[in-house]
């Protein structure tokens, strides 16, 4: 059995892949878990090393282990490291040739493929599907990457993520007997009621739980409100010139605002790019890859730009619009010092009101009220749906049906029975559902006068390290601090 493996040949084998002479806690207890095929739970910051986590144990055992990853972007920049390295790894998704696709299955079905990248819509299109559960397909493991993503609530809300729970049943059918298939979920936001829904959605088995806290040392966390977008533009640009020549992202909310910046940047002398989801995947990747290389000092950029991009000596991250989640903010300020050494976080907010500069006040009214729409659509929806049946043919009558499928099957009134056949729960007591506040939580934290830090580890769940604390280099803790040294 690969559990009874000696630890200094894992330990071997990580130096031999990646150089490394050990493990950065807790690595080793997640892979610990991870080789002895137990479920798992990992909530480990960003920048903590937890792709390593479950690619060593994969790259350690026989047969195939699925990595379901929510970005192209995401799985690329995975896959293309450990090619390099001459691992045994591949990815699928959309905009991969026909003829890539073929490969890449008849890879899979001759077992020649260690790790496989693909997001939970891959997963569960047919031809992969059908693949995958070809009885001589060995699959050791399951990880969700990112599984954050399965209680995004809004409009960027995935459905497909809420049937993955039956994909481990439905694949040990088509399996030999004794098939074993943990699943492990790695994330690095969510809090005590994200982490049961992702429990519960994956259907994880008594999971062993890894939990660090999101709190970095070395990443100064500060807000400024802003009284009109011309102050903001300048707050943006005085912060900016404040770590000149050093590698930094600025998150905005809209395609045309990363735009606008760039544009207006650009002249100024900087070098920076724009970045979003309407740009073609090459144009990402160019841009991805200069300012990997320190060719551009820094990317306006949507939330589309960071997830799973390791650049390690990002000194600053600026927030020209504050994010609709706390979520979000963490896994944003989370690319800043992945070094160790120090990085400045900071976030422009229009001050409460919003009289003079309406813009921010106008986004969280249009995330809140997505978000009321997306269930009111739902709860619609719902009514037309029959008691039973396969999701294909579903969407084929309506493709809005999926929001509202898993609508059901957050409140507990809808089951899948495999993957793509689901039956609703006649007579089930109608439940809140998982989704909750999100901009009043935002908004708590963004004009709290106590410790930044405190805040956050109260809302993922660590009131113990946060009793009491005072970090010293958030904003409040600095004005704190002078107050008392006047006093």
């Amino acid at each position: 059995m690969i559990s009874t493996m000696p630890w200094q040949q894992v330990e071997a084998r990580f130096k031999q892949i990646w150089g490394y002479d050990s493990f950065r806690p807790p690595q080793d207890d997640v892979i610990r878990t991870l080789l002895s095929k137990q479920d798992a739970l990992i909530v480990m910051p960003t920048g903590g090393g937890k792709s390593i986590c479950f690619q060593l144990p994969a790259l350690l055992q026989k047969g195939l282990t699925l990595v379901i990853s929510p970005l192209v972007a995401l799985m690329e920049d995975q896959v293309q490291e450990l090619k390099q390295r001459q691992l045994a790894a591949e990815r699928i998704h959309s905009a991969l040739a026909s003829y890539e696709k073929k490969k890449i299955l008849q890879q899979i079905q001759h077992n020649k493929l260690r790790l496989l990248y693909l997001s939970p819509e891959t997963l569960l299109s047919r031809k992969v599907w059908d693949t995958l559960c070809q009885p001589q397909v060995m699959i050791n493991g399951l990880i969700l990457d990112e599984a954050h993503c399965l209680v995004q609530w809004g409009d960027t809300f995935r459905p497909t993520y809420r049937r993955l729970g039956a994909v481990r049943p439905t694949l040990l059918e088509h399996k030999p007997t004794g098939t074993q298939l943990p699943i492990a979920a790695f994330t690095a936001t969510a809090n005590p009621v994200a982490q049961k829904t992702i429990c519960d959605v994956l259907r994880l088995q008594q999971p062993q739980e890894v939990k660090l806290s999101p709190y970095r040392d070395n990443l100064h966390l500060a807000v400024n409100v802003v009284w009109t977008p011309r102050g903001r533009r300048r707050a943006m640009l005085n912060f900016v010139k404040s770590h000149p020549g050093q590698a930094g992202l600025i998150y905005v909310r809209t395609r045309r605002t990363a735009e606008d910046l760039t544009h207006w940047l650009k002249p100024k002398g900087f070098s920076v790019a724009a970045y979003h989801a309407g740009l073609a995947s090459t144009e990402r990747r160019r841009i991805e890859t200069e300012w990997l290389e320190g060719r551009c000092q820094f990317v306006v950029c949507t939330s589309a730009f960071g997830m799973g991009i390791n650049h390690p000596t990002v000194r600053w991250v600026c927030h020209y619009h504050a994010p609709s989640t706390l979520s979000e903010y963490v896994q944003e300020i989370g690319r800043g010092g992945r070094d160790g050494k120090p990085a400045d976080a900071l976030t422009l907010v229009s001050e409460p009101t919003g009289w003079l500069d309406s813009d921010d006040k106008q986004r969280w009214k249009f995330f809140a009220e997505s978000e009321r729409k997306l269930q009111r659509e739902a709860k619609r929806l719902v009514k037309s749906q029959p008691a039973a049946g396969n999701i294909d043919e579903v969407l084929k009558r309506d493709g809005k049906a999926a929001t509202a499928l898993a609508l059901l099957h957050s409140q507990g009134r809808l089951i899948w029975q495999d993957p793509f056949h689901y039956q609703l729960q006649v007579g089930q007591a109608e439940k809140s559902g998982e989704t909750f506040d999100n901009v009043k939580e935002i908004k708590q934290y963004l004009f709290s006068r106590k410790c930044r830090w405190q805040k956050l580890l109260v809302q993922f769940g660590c009131e113990v390290e946060a009793k009491g604390m005072q970090c010293g280099h958030c904003d409040n803790c600095r004005c704190s601090s002078i107050f008392k040294d006047r006093e």
